[in-house]
């Protein structure tokens, strides 16, 4: 009988003490964490690339993502219905990282003078 009383004295003991935490005393943390940011922005018009896209808006952009993420810039420029039917396109698209936020800057700005130049000289 006494083999029976110590393992159970000690076994509702050992149970006493391990109890599990409260809902209250538990801390439950979300984090969001991005890894590739892809912006990809669809023109018809000289007047809706400069509504629609402007450098400020990639600077935003950077300002929400973390440090050292990829991130995609893609541009596509709608142009008229060609002598075949189909509607002619042109598209750019900027590949980089956050840590190198002038130099892909510097290459959205391009692209951006270089879609101005494309709706110009249809015109």
């Amino acid at each position: 009988m006494r083999k029976f009383i110590l393992p159970f004295v000690m076994l509702v003991g050992l149970l006493a003490t391990a109890q599990s935490k409260s809902v209250e005393e538990i801390e439950i943390r979300k984090e969001v964490k991005v890894n590739c940011v892809e912006v990809t922005v669809t023109v018809d018009s000289l007047e809706e690339l400069q509504e629609t896209f402007s450098i400020n808006d990639l600077e935003e952009v950077f300002g929400m993502t973390g440090e050292d993420e990829s991130v995609t810039f893609k541009l596509v420029c709608n142009g008229d219905k060609m002598s075949n039917g189909k509607k002619s396109s042109m598209s750019y698209k900027i590949e980089g990282s956050t840590s190198d936020k002038e130099t892909f800057i510097k290459q959205a700005e391009a692209i951006r003078k270089a879609a101005i130049k494309f709706y110009k000289n249809k015109a």
